[in-house]
């Protein structure tokens, strides 16, 4: 049985695989440059003995602190990749003026990891780049409808609206066009997909592909602990 109906298993599995690899490759690399890099021994000292840590588990912490931005960009392109890997989507990749295409749908969209991924006055210029995109008469996306999408939204709940930020340049929102929308991560993936539990039914088939590459790599007996605690922060995420 497929671990989900949207994307074959060995698409998934070579996604998922090359974002562990990017996760293991940058830890190794944070390992080797620790005693290179200036660490402030005063919040050392502090954060050891406020958290109550040793200092191998200090050091342990503030490995994986200087590893966590590097995965977490990419973690933003593993959707971007699996959302276009779903029949009639095109994942359009890095450089291009936009995320993912569907010609079908006339959708384009600009997929963020998390609602503060793009904050303040760069969100306006986000609703002018997709402007630019969707309005022109000579443009290749007019008639389209361009969603802004931040994965993890700010509050557990679903919306699909007008995409109004703050231009303040201007003094106030940018004007209402319904062809420019946000939309939550769990929304978008069930437009895309066509099914509602999408992003969900996505997360909580994430261990066992985790379990089945490192099992293919040699490790037999390794099973990802805590799996109960892991699906308790989706549902806080995403579920009111």
């Amino acid at each position: 049985m497929s671990y989900l109906t949207y994307i074959s298993d060995e698409t998934l599995k070579t996604l998922v695989k090359n974002v562990l690899n990017i996760g293991r490759t940058r830890k190794a690399e944070a390992e080797q440059s620790f005693a290179k890099n200036v660490i402030d021994p005063f919040a050392a000292l502090f954060e050891s003995v406020a958290f109550e840590v040793d200092h191998k588990t200090w050091k342990e912490s503030e490995i994986i602190r200087q590893c966590q931005k590097t995965l977490q960009n990419h973690i933003g392109d593993l959707h971007q990749k699996i959302l276009g890997s779903v029949a009639g989507w095109e994942d359009k990749g890095k450089g291009s003026v936009v995320d993912l295409v569907c010609q079908k749908k006339k959708i384009i969209a600009e997929v963020k990891n998390k609602y503060n991924t793009v904050s303040g006055g760069k969100l306006a210029d986000q609703y002018y780049s997709l402007e630019r995109l969707v309005e022109p008469k000579n443009s290749v996306y007019k008639g389209f409808t361009a969603y802004f999408v931040a994965i993890i939204p700010k509050k557990p709940d679903r919306y699909d609206e007008l995409f109004q930020p703050s231009d303040k340049d201007k003094g106030k929102r940018c004007q209402q066009n319904e062809a420019i929308r946000e939309i939550d991560g769990a929304s978008f993936y069930s437009l895309v997909t066509g099914e509602e539990n999408a992003l969900e039914n996505l997360y909580r088939v994430l261990p066992a592909v985790i379990e089945k590459i490192f099992k293919e790599e040699g490790k037999a007996n390794y099973r990802l602990a805590d799996k109960s605690s892991f699906y308790a922060y989706f549902d806080t995420a995403y579920k009111k």
